[in-house]
């Protein structure tokens, strides 16, 4: 065991340790932490009228007195979904350009910008669908269809203009979670042309009694303009070749792939040992892997999110593992299952050492915190709990990911705060699903089963020590 740990840190750590510092990743990440509020308040709307409106309707069936009296508030939720989720990605892009400007030292707001009007310019200008026009009946059908009109009936006594079409329409699918992938390319490149065209002067000059605001808005608008239009032309010659504008191109080429990449219970076990293996080695696996559980599995869950607030429907859910699904059912206290860990302690430890850290890891344990096990213990470099700790959060994952493929609980579409305690984040990310609880409960009790034995051995080798 000692060789093999001596042997992780001499030839492992090292690319670990870079990969941790690499400033496009590390903007990856920091762009989804800094519009964490768009994406929690859009969660929070969502829950809310899973309360006042789909489980009401569940129960007491559609058109209720209790939901007509929540209109107004259901209504509001679904204004302030409008406001967060539905833009999620134009939230992200500025967010991620500003991050990764800064990085480089350059103007940052400017690198926001700029990679929002790139990602914008990928995006198709115009619609084609089918409208229904409002208060006009299908008698009126000849009288359409003779000026030019392409009309037909609903067959429901209205009429339908097939066809419809307009410039300047914006998709929700691309400024939504759908456009992610969308935006973190377009961003990062855009970003990137603007950083190095700054960092080489090709920038306007102005004299030095000009204010200094002034001046880094002038400095950035060669760099600025030939981003955009590096993408403008990208966008024509796409629609040239392809027909196809490049927001399309890459979620069918890319982001539809690696989505269902993601969704591969192998896949879901090698991140979830991937995040335990970083943190066994003192490295925050969950921000190590961040750009994965955030880029990849975050798309994921606002995309499970979107069908259901058009549907109300778990079934139509494309993803069965997101982002939400690691902190419902294998974070038990924090990565490794450690409140299992606390517990086996309580109950089968003899070292009054580790009993302390227990008593005070507890109360932040509840609330998924477990620095406090993980470095007091400790848990880092520690050849006795190696095994369990990273065995017990795949199996939970494996549990977990089994009861939602069998379709016993839903897959996890609404995001919640991560210090949400064991069993009522599941549930709430679940759109309150009392089985998804009981499933993050049975982690709980299978961790304590896995973390036992080694909890015991601890004991033993304290007693050898001790002779």
């Amino acid at each position: 065991m000692n060789a093999f740990i001596n042997w992780m840190e001499l030839h492992f750590m090292p690319i670990a340790a870079k990969i941790a510092n690499q400033r496009h990743l590390i903007a990856i990440r920091d762009g989804f932490i800094a519009i964490m509020p768009v994406t929690m308040v859009g969660s929070i709307a969502v829950l809310l009228n899973v309360f006042f409106r789909d489980l009401p309707n569940e129960w007491f069936g559609e058109g209720n007195a209790f939901v007509s009296a929540m209109t107004p508030l259901i209504s509001v939720n679904g204004n302030v979904y409008f406001g967060s989720i539905v833009i999620l990605g134009m939230a992200f892009t500025i967010s991620f350009g500003y991050h990764l400007a800064k990085s480089y030292d350059v103007n940052p707001i400017a690198g926001g910008v700029i990679a929002f009007s790139s990602v914008v310019t990928c995006m198709n200008q115009s619609a084609v669908f089918d409208y229904a026009l409002p208060g006009v009946s299908d008698a009126s059908l000849d009288v359409l269809t003779s000026a030019g009109l392409n009309a037909v009936s609903d067959g429901a006594g209205g009429v339908i203009l097939n066809g419809v079409s307009g410039w300047g329409y914006m998709s929700q699918a691309f400024t939504g979670a759908g456009g992610l992938f969308t935006c973190l390319i377009a961003g990062l490149i855009s970003t990137m042309i603007y950083v190095k065209l700054m960092q080489k002067k090709v920038t306007i000059k102005l004299p030095a009694s000009v204010p200094p605001a002034v001046s880094n808005a002038f400095a950035s608008v060669i760099p600025g303009t030939i981003a955009i239009y590096t993408f403008g032309i990208l966008t024509q010659l796409c629609v040239m070749i392809t027909g196809l504008y490049p927001n399309d191109l890459i979620i069918e080429w890319i982001q539809k792939p690696l989505l269902g990449l993601s969704q591969g219970i192998f896949s879901v076990i090698l991140v979830t040992f991937l995040i335990q293996l970083f943190w066994f080695f003192g490295l925050h696996g969950s921000n190590l892997l961040a750009p994965i559980t955030e880029g990849v599995y975050t798309p994921a869950l606002l995309s499970n999110l979107e069908i259901w607030n058009t549907t109300h429907s778990v079934e139509e859910m494309p993803y069965l593992w997101t982002r939400g699904s690691f902190d419902a059912y294998t974070m038990a206290g924090g990565s490794g299952c450690t409140l299992a860990l606390i517990i086996a302690i309580f109950i089968f430890s003899k070292r009054d050492d580790q009993k302390a850290i227990a008593k005070l890891s507890a109360p932040m344990g509840i609330f998924q915190i477990n620095e406090p096990v993980i470095f007091g213990i400790p848990i880092v470099l520690n050849p006795i709990y190696f095994i369990p700790w990273l065995v017990a959060a795949p199996v939970c994952a494996v549990i977990a990911y089994a009861f939602t493929a069998a379709g016993i609980i839903p897959p996890v579409f609404i995001q919640v705060p991560w210090v949400m305690p064991i069993g009522i984040y599941a549930f709430l990310s679940t759109g309150g699903n009392i089985f998804a609880s009981l499933v993050a409960f049975l982690n709980l009790a299978v961790s304590i089963c896995i973390w036992t034995p080694f909890v015991i051995l601890a004991n033993r080798v304290q007693e050898k020590e001790s002779i």
